[in-house]
């Protein structure tokens, strides 16, 4: 995809890509520290409004990891993030050496579920009562189907979370898609479909801030929805159908707990 380059008053600063939110500069910055959460949703937040209005079409290539970094001020690890938050909703794909292209929206048909819908703390709580029925069953089918590839796939989800913790990432995509590996690994297209369709938006944390406002801080909650994957994937590869369906229960409805505590609405 060409980008038209227009003439700006500062030659110095790379020219936005379409629809991009202002940068702030230096001393902004100073005044206000980034924190990568919002960096993540910031890029995601542009690109696919660019994507929804048109600005990149379906088939257009984004642009390059190094052009983003330089028109958002970011590092490479909240554009990785807010790409592959962007893969998850199925607006973009990635293609393994050429790079990243625009897919058309979807018609997702009469069942939806929009940004709209999660408003409040309420609404994200109603979703994880629909992640409780669809998921603990799911983890169930998926002890008695996992392949040796689907536990690999979820080694490196769990190995990807704890390093993203540790480098003050929110650990959105791995988080999300520890939780597609568990669907896949039923065999039954439908959950992952499903989950495909749902996005990161099923992650609690990307519409409610939850672990800054959880009395542990920050690190410890997320050590601790860490450790409750870990149990997940422990019951999954021991094929302990009771087991698996009674850790994604727990992780679940522990997250619905946390959402209850926070009381904290999305902005």
């Amino acid at each position: 995809m060409d980008l038209v380059q227009t003439p700006s008053q500062n030659p110095g600063h790379p020219q936005p890509l379409p629809g991009a939110l202002a940068v702030p500069d230096a001393d902004a910055a100073l005044v206000r520290p980034r924190r990568v959460r919002g960096l993540v949703n910031e890029v995601m937040e542009s690109l696919a409004a660019s994507i929804r209005e048109g600005l990149i079409k379906p088939g257009d290539k984004l642009p390059t990891e190094s052009e983003i970094v330089a028109q958002f001020d970011v590092s490479r690890t909240v554009v990785r993030e807010a790409i592959s938050r962007l893969q998850a909703n199925r607006l973009v794909e990635t293609r393994h050496g050429v790079g990243t292209f625009a897919l058309a929206i979807q018609d997702t048909g009469n069942f939806k579920i929009a940004d709209v819908d999660f408003a409040t703390v309420a609404d994200v709580i109603a979703l994880l009562e629909l992640r409780i029925s669809l998921e603990t069953e799911a983890a169930g089918l998926a002890a008695q189907r996992r392949t040796p590839q689907n536990l690999q796939a979820m080694q490196a989800m769990l190995d990807a979370f704890e390093t993203s913790i540790e480098e003050d990432s929110d650990a959105v995509p791995s988080d999300f898609n520890f939780h597609m590996e568990v669907a896949r690994a039923t065999g039954n297209r439908h959950f992952s479909d499903l989950m495909t369709y749902l996005g990161t938006m099923i992650i609690p944390r990307t519409r409610v801030n939850t672990p800054n406002s959880a009395p542990e801080g920050r690190l410890n909650y997320l050590r601790r929805v860490h450790g409750e994957h870990e149990n997940i994937y422990n019951a999954l590869l021991n094929q302990d159908v009771d087991a698996a369906r009674a850790a994604m229960r727990t992780h679940l409805a522990n997250s619905k707990d946390r959402l209850k505590k926070s009381q904290v609405e999305p902005s």
